[in-house]
């Protein structure tokens, strides 16, 4: 009696524990979603259910125009940095070359690398090269700090494999190209979408290196928000933030299932 009155105290406290820290994480986005239908301006007083704010972010072109850019810049910089990381961890994974170790090493610096040393880093780099800063400077910087992530990602995915699967391909004669298509690319599909949507996240969510490397021609989101909220949280900022909720929980729940379906 004593030793099951012990467990069910410790499972007891253990959920509560976990209850808690969940509260702690979510409490705050739940709070931010229910003030984007609040009729008041102000958060700390609830006056009622209004679409108001949703239609006002409509109507604000600026705001919608920097959510616009920061997209374009997110999925292209994910999409290009998730295929030139696959195919450097597949070359360092697969191939021997001089100062391998070196360049493996490098990655990790890279990521290492505090932002706002990459971003002084950028800035230096397209002043010396005649770079205007706008879309290509920002896409640029992006794609570089993303890579690293990249790589590590499908790096770390190509150890697990087992190489008796490529040895047997080349055996019975597969050319590289179909040693790539029809064996590593399958089994890489988690790890590469894991990495797409990463760099993705990386790259919506990133200020300091962008606040460095975007001119005044061409605003983002995150610098949009930045300076929105030093005067005060704007219901339409509430807006968004719960609509990129809604975006970033769909995704999480679109990928996996089409995942799974591929592997079947």
């Amino acid at each position: 009696m004593k030793t099951s009155s012990s467990r069910w105290w410790k499972q007891g406290a253990a959920g509560l524990f976990i209850t808690g820290i969940f509260i702690f994480l979510y409490m705050p986005i739940v709070v931010l979603v229910v003030n984007s239908f609040n009729e008041s301006k102000y958060g700390h007083e609830w006056r009622g259910f209004s679409w108001k704010w949703y239609e006002k972010l409509w109507n604000n072109s600026s705001l919608l125009e920097a959510f616009t850019n920061s997209l374009k810049i997110a999925c292209l910089s994910a999409t290009i940095a998730t295929v030139l990381g696959a195919l450097i961890a597949l070359a360092i994974y697969r191939y021997q070359f001089p100062m391998k170790k070196i360049a493996s090493g490098l990655v990790f610096v890279l990521m290492m690398s505090p932002d706002i040393v990459l971003a002084i880093t950028f800035l230096i780099v397209f002043m010396a090269l005649g770079i205007e800063l706008g879309f290509w400077s920002l896409l640029i910087a992006h794609i570089t700090f993303c890579l690293p992530f990249v790589v590590i990602t499908v790096y770390s995915q190509l150890k697990g494999f087992d190489i008796n699967l490529l040895e047997a391909a080349q055996d019975l004669g597969a050319r590289e190209s179909a040693i790539f298509t029809k064996v590593i690319l399958p089994l890489l599909r988690p790890a590469v979408a894991a990495s797409w949507l990463l760099s993705f996240t990386l790259s919506l969510d990133d200020v300091i290196i962008s606040s460095f490397v975007t001119g005044p021609g061409y605003e983002i989101l995150p610098i949009k928000v930045f300076s929105m909220v030093k005067v005060g949280v704007s219901p339409e900022v509430n807006v968004l933030a719960s609509l990129l909720m809604l975006i970033s929980l769909l995704v999480v729940i679109v990928v996996p299932l089409l995942l799974k379906r591929k592997t079947q």
